[in-house]
């Protein structure tokens, strides 16, 4: 299997970024790890060696980002507007410089999203806020709110980074189109704390005749090594 280490400079976040990619050819997909987690969790905790037949086969090609979620939502050294700031670089990052890497490596107008737990939000917030580039999106245990990060505060950049939030104004027929056609799975414990936030999401989703494949594990918490399965089913 083909394994590439990219590292590069960050106009938007103004340090160096760094990137694992798997593969050769495929569908795109672009894996986001728990909160906190480096580039290479996806590989250190047997996600990639799970996919490694579909890797190998030339089914998907993984690119697996660096994230930065104690410098923006959970650092509480930072106000919380600065947090919101330094999340907005991040997305650039991944929009331009991954996704945009992905696209052009591929010759491909989208791409897939994956996430564990709060890697979850990122592939959930990137989907529904940049649908053209997104054709499927698959989130395991994740939690997708993000106002217990940001303690009171709020503006545009919040609603407009907060699914549960924007997703009900989510009304023009541009969106709505892509929303459509995208592939949307997502899992999550009955046992789980934010089971009811992902509930409340599958139903919005429905309110908005979007479809989706909502599943509860039931007697299931936090278990990443389930998730690991469910990814696998989610992209056979």
């Amino acid at each position: 299997m083909n394994e590439f280490y990219h590292k590069f400079y960050s106009q938007y976040l103004q340090h160096d970024f760094e990137m694992l990619v798997f593969g050769h050819s495929g569908y795109p997909i672009v894996m986001f790890p728990k909160a906190g987690c480096r580039y290479y969790e996806m590989k250190d905790s047997g996600v990639i060696n799970d996919l490694s037949d579909h890797i190998e086969a030339g089914k998907i090609k993984v690119f697996c980002p660096d994230t930065i979620d104690y410098e923006s939502w959970y650092n509480y050294n930072i106000d919380p507007a600065s947090r919101v700031n330094k999340h907005l670089q991040y997305q650039q990052t991944i929009l331009k410089d991954v996704i945009g890497f992905a696209r052009h490596e591929l010759d491909t107008e989208q791409v897939g999203l994956v996430g564990f737990e709060f890697g979850a939000y990122h592939a959930m917030n990137l989907a529904f806020r940049y649908p053209d580039f997104v054709s499927g999106l698959y989130c395991m245990g994740g939690t997708y709110d993000i106002k217990r990060h940001i303690m009171g505060f709020y503006n545009d950049n919040c609603y407009f980074n907060n699914p549960p939030d924007y997703i009900p104004g989510l009304n023009d027929e541009w969106h709505l189109k892509y929303l459509k056609k995208m592939d949307i799975r997502f899992c999550i414990g009955s046992n789980d704390q934010y089971f009811m936030e992902n509930l409340y999401l599958s139903e919005l989703l429905g309110g908005k005749d979007i479809k989706h494949w909502f599943e509860m594990c039931h007697g299931k918490g936090n278990d990443f090594e389930y998730y690991k399965t469910k990814l696998r089913s989610f992209l056979e």
